[in-house]
């Protein structure tokens, strides 16, 4: 599998599909974490999700854009199933070593009813 490929597979199997017992093939035990309310390595991402998913049970994560090049992959996901009626638009990066994420930095902004432009955010 090429990193554009994991990620996918992170997001599909993982996240939306409930399955965080499969972190540990995906996520190094050593994983650094750029997010201020997730704490680094693998134990502090799926303490992360745990709670995210009892606090939003019906979350999702759904892909709108990949970009993938050399070691990293930055995402442009819509969150859906969260207190915000519109969702909320997250920019992920990933930086992979030899097949596992490494290292995530994100930006999370809730979708506005309306925007200035009247352009959708995806």
């Amino acid at each position: 599998m090429n990193n554009k490929e994991i990620i996918q597979k992170v997001y599909t199997e993982i996240f939306n599909g409930r399955n965080l017992a499969l972190m540990k093939d995906f996520i190094k035990e050593d994983y650094i974490q750029h997010n201020p309310q997730c704490e680094n390595g693998l134990e502090g991402v799926i303490k992360f999700f745990k709670e995210l998913m009892v606090k939003f049970p019906d979350f999702r994560l759904d892909i709108k854009r990949i970009i993938a090049e050399g070691d990293y992959v930055v995402l442009h996901c819509h969150m859906v199933g969260v207190d915000v009626p519109q969702g909320v638009a997250i920019m992920d990066i990933f930086r992979l070593e030899n097949g596992k994420i490494a290292e995530h930095w994100d930006v999370v902004q809730p979708i506005p009813e309306k925007t200035a432009s009247g352009n959708a955010m995806f």
